[in-house]
């Protein structure tokens, strides 16, 4: 057993609780090893119709994967036969984003609070997203060096219109009126009724209907409305501004824009690795056309050269250990970033 997840049956509900409140249930890789065999158990056993993730301690559902953990571990000696601790964390976390996307019964997230990065790897990809209230959603990769992973290059670019190369570029945060004008929420429950929504799921009569309906129809009974998203009223200065085939295009739309928000925003874009905004922008216009599998291959390349950059153990520095928020980006400008390091970024690995 792993005290940092808490698995329960509750007759036809299996229940997962991350239980790491201390670090915002933040996703290691002994998390993983828990969750990966829990359901692929639960798939496969008839008398269990649904599945429920929720996040301990009432702040956060997920922060995010434990990348400060990946940040330690690069360049350290490794044992004979020891497998990298990077190509572990990322090949076994985007492995269950995968069983996530692919898994045959409803599974719902019950996302309230924070949820960043490694987070939107476990609920995207299922079939019910959650949201309550209280929802902090985002993906800040390009601020610690890295990019959008655990599918982004998938979900990010089928957000309405440029909102996704926006969300992903900028790590910006969305509340939950943003997450469901996104489609990211398939419903929106006041925090207090979270529990009696995992009590309803718990005694639903499964026999009235596919699972996935008699669960949609469940969680209806408790939705309310969130109520007008502020980012859908920034959606045609972000389609105008967020289409260019460059960061550097991106950049000069916003200044053209001239408009407080563009000006925060060409702000925000500044203070991101100069690196990681070019790789995601690639990431995200490849994941336009490409299949989920297939992106996940491409983001498990991704995440081997990027960690082993020096931008990544920068960015963690200055964002999760030291906290200066002042990482020194290597190289520091776009225009010293060539395109044969970008093109590297997607090389094969083994």
């Amino acid at each position: 057993m792993n005290p940092d997840v808490l698995l329960e049956r509750r007759g036809p509900l299996a229940l997962v609780t991350l239980n790491r409140p201390r670090a915002l249930n933040a996703l290691d890789l002994g998390m993983i090893r828990a969750l990966t065999p829990a359901l692929e158990a639960w798939a496969a056993h008839p008398e269990v119709k649904a599945v429920v993730v929720r996040g301990a301690g009432g702040r956060a559902f997920c922060a995010g994967g434990d990348v400060r953990a990946v940040a330690a571990a690069v360049g350290q000696p490794l044992a004979q036969g020891e497998e990298p601790f990077a190509r572990a964390f990322f090949r076994e976390e985007y492995g269950l984003n995968r069983l996530i996307h692919h898994y045959p019964k409803p599974y719902v997230a019950l996302v309230d609070g924070i949820c960043m990065g490694g987070g939107l790897g476990l609920s995207m990809h299922g079939s019910h997203r959650v949201v309550t209230e209280r929802l902090v959603l985002a993906m800040p990769e390009t601020g610690i060096g890295l990019f959008p992973d655990v599918g982004g290059g998938w979900f990010l670019p089928r957000f309405p219109g440029e909102a996704g190369t926006y969300l992903g570029l900028t790590g910006a945060r969305a509340n939950a009126a943003d997450a469901r004008w996104l489609g990211y929420a398939t419903a929106h429950v006041p925090h207090e009724r979270l529990d009696a929504v995992v009590d309803a799921l718990g005694v639903a009569d499964w026999s009235t209907g596919p699972a996935h309906d008699v669960a949609t129809r469940v969680i209806s009974g408790f939705a309310t409305e969130p109520g007008e998203s502020a980012l859908s009223t920034h959606a045609a200065e972000i389609d105008r501004c967020f289409a260019g085939g460059s960061i550097e295009d991106i950049l000069a739309a916003l200044a053209t824009e001239g408009t407080p928000w563009a000006e925060e925003t060409r702000a925000t874009l500044g203070r991101m690795s100069p690196t990681s905004l070019k790789v995601t922008l690639r990431q995200l216009r490849i994941g336009r056309s490409l299949p989920y599998d297939e992106l996940v291959e491409v983001e498990y390349r991704l995440s081997q050269h990027c960690t082993a950059r020096p931008d990544f153990r920068e960015g963690i520095r200055a964002v999760l250990v030291d906290k200066d928020q002042k990482p020194r980006w290597s190289p520091p400008t776009l225009a010293e970033v060539r395109d044969a390091d970008v093109e590297a970024c997607f090389a094969p690995v083994p």
